[in-house]
């Protein structure tokens, strides 16, 4: 492709639409500074896209579409993007997690009624849980913060740590009795793409259920592509620009800018900008550990999923694997290299809370598994099966599926290395520090800057990864 040529100069250009690169332009066009946003594809969001990927009129979110950490996000609410188009959007039951007796864990916003259908375990839930959500907002400061800093709670930290630093098969057989409260912490630990014996695997279930609590799982109306709009109609109102169609291969495709920051992960960014890295970040750069993968089905349905358990017939979030020991061996299969035969199958059904993704009476469910990275492996009726074991009738009422393998992810989006939804592993120290272990892990070269989830806090839809590359250039660039 021949390149553009750009005579104009910017105070900063960012590379990538994602939620964290419009992040980062936000903040800088918020400071006054000038702006540039250039991403490859035709539609900015990165993650956050929203498509017709199956039939007209059902809107399907290419990858992220639940946003607890969105809701949560500082950088969100001081951009108030309520103003500019964004409504989160909440289900009557946040999440819900299927047992093959019946039941269901289901988690509401309030901790007492999530508690009650705990039964034995009730107790047990409001102190491991129900506490954790009663200080939401130093864990929240915590979990959404640069990881090399004296944190603001340290004694909070300190009651918290001997669970958050256990796998989640530890902690949740150690403080529950019963599986539906084990089902439900290992269902959110199992979003860290981790085997369940890892360390630190019960942190993430502990504090995605709290999140639970504390702001709920919504959606975005409309879908999450609402998210990006959102933002690029705040750059907009600032002055900043945003060119779609404007692939980067080198730092020559860049226009004159004081600061360039790169929305990619570190693998892209050695490729475009390594001469402007140092020797050091050339070096992490090049070891830096990618994930494994994820399998992804959209579904166009003329009814709501049958779910054999009431509370996932009203659940914005279902997760459908079974037991903790289901989940565990699921994940341990994975972690191994192998396809597992009953995945663990992460599932959202917006239209539950939000009619308007398709045709009045029919629905959407989006659907993925976790799978090793660069997989080819078709998984779609292994992940039908597990459907339907807990939603018996399930492919009677599919009109339509759109399969997307990781391929197909990375092809969409080349954030995604061999299908890794988390821009890098998430285990050991890079789960802390991403991409290398530095006071400031954004800044990796002379005016060039990695603003993307593969630098803290890390993974999710919360555009605070963009926000603290923003702030190191205004530092040291922009000043």
């Amino acid at each position: 492709m021949p390149r553009v040529e750009m005579t104009e100069t910017y105070d900063a250009v960012v590379v990538g639409a994602g939620p964290n690169g419009l992040g980062a332009a936000a903040t800088l066009a918020n400071a006054g500074r000038s702006v540039l946003v250039l991403e490859a594809q035709d539609q900015i969001g990165g993650g956050t896209r929203t498509v017709e990927a199956t039939l007209p009129g059902f809107l399907h979110d290419h990858c992220s579409g639940v946003h607890p950490l969105g809701a949560a996000s500082p950088l969100f609410r001081e951009l108030d993007l309520d103003a500019h188009g964004l409504e989160w959007v909440h289900a009557e039951v946040a999440a819900a997690h299927p047992l093959d007796d019946g039941r269901a864990a289901a988690l509401y916003r309030s901790v007492d009624q999530t508690a009650e259908g705990m039964g034995r375990d009730a107790r047990a839930w409001r102190k491991v849980v129900g506490w954790v959500a009663e200080h939401w907002d130093a864990f929240a400061d915590v979990w959404l913060s640069p990881m090399l800093r004296f944190p603001r709670h340290p004694l909070l930290l300190a009651r918290f740590g001997p669970r958050a630093l256990l796998p989640v098969t530890t902690v949740a057989k150690r403080a529950f009795d019963d599986e539906p409260a084990r089902a439900a912490l290992a269902g959110f630990a199992a979003h860290s793409i981790l085997p369940l014996d890892h360390l630190l695997t019960g942190a993430a279930g502990i504090i995605f259920n709290a999140a639970g609590h504390a702001v709920g799982m919504p959606v975005g109306r409309g879908g999450s592509q609402g998210i990006a709009d959102a933002l690029a109609s705040f750059i907009r109102s600032k002055g900043g620009e945003i060119r779609t169609g404007s692939p980067v291969a080198s730092v020559d495709d860049v226009p004159s800018t004081r600061a360039v920051l790169f929305d990619l992960t570190p693998r892209q960014v050695l490729a475009i900008a390594g001469d402007r890295l140092s020797s050091r970040d050339r070096r992490a750069f090049r070891r830096y550990k990618y994930g494994n993968g994820s399998f992804k089905l959209d579904y166009a349905l003329s009814e709501p999923v049958p779910w054999k358990a009431d509370a996932c017939r009203d659940a914005g979030t279902v997760h459908v694997g079974g037991t903790i020991d289901d989940i565990a061996t699921s994940e341990g299969e994975v972690a191994a290299g192998r396809h597992p035969d009953r995945p663990f199958v992460l599932t959202s059904q917006p239209t539950i809370c939000d009619p308007t993704r398709a045709p009045a009476g029919k629905h959407v469910l989006w659907a993925y598994c976790h799978v090793p990275a660069g997989s080819t492996e078709d998984m779609t009726d292994r992940v039908e099966q597990q459907l339907e074991r807990f939603a018996p009738g399930f492919r009677d009422v599919v009109l339509a599926r759109s399969v997307t393998g990781p391929a197909d992810l990375e092809r969409h989006n080349a954030n995604m290395i061999g299908g890794d939804i988390a821009g890098g592993y998430t285990g050991g120290l890079q789960i802390f520090f991403r991409p290398r272990i530095s006071l400031d892990p954004w800044r990796v070269g002379r005016d060039v800057y990695l603003c993307s989830q593969s630098t803290p806090p890390g993974v999710g839809v919360h555009g605070m990864c963009g926000f603290y590359a923003a702030k190191s250039a205004l530092e040291h660039s922009l000043r």
